[in-house]
């Protein structure tokens, strides 16, 4: 089954680290991405850009775009993985594997893969 890994955290945190502290958590991520992916077990993995640039569409009689994320929370969504588990279990472990963060873990009802694109960093 197909499980989503929502990572959040608070953006001022992760804006607040040095170099060393970034590039340490990329590297974690890296390794652990490596090793699902020669497991078969990872798909889609990413990491969002700063609230700061989000744009929120509010549905209804006439659609109206905001400014910002829906929600003003402490823990803010930072990216996600998209995984291929046999167990809510082992999607479980697979969270308490990440470096950092709050994981919230979901079954993923439908998956469409699209159009393969290009790596992105």
């Amino acid at each position: 089954m197909l499980y989503a890994i929502f990572i959040y955290g608070p953006e001022a945190e992760v804006a607040s680290w040095n170099e060393k502290q970034h590039a340490d958590v990329v590297t974690e991520h890296t390794v652990l991405r490596e090793k699902l992916t020669a497991q078969g077990k990872v798909g889609p993995v990413v990491r969002l850009m700063p609230t700061t640039t989000a744009v929120t569409v509010r549905k209804g009689n006439e659609p109206v775009v905001i400014d910002g994320p829906f929600a003003e929370t402490k823990e803010q969504l930072l990216g996600l993985y998209t995984v291929d588990c046999a167990t809510l279990d082992e999607a479980i472990d697979i969270a308490k594997a990440m470096p950092w963060g709050t994981f919230e873990i979901r079954p993923v009802f439908r998956f469409f893969p699209g159009a393969a694109l290009p790596e992105q960093a």
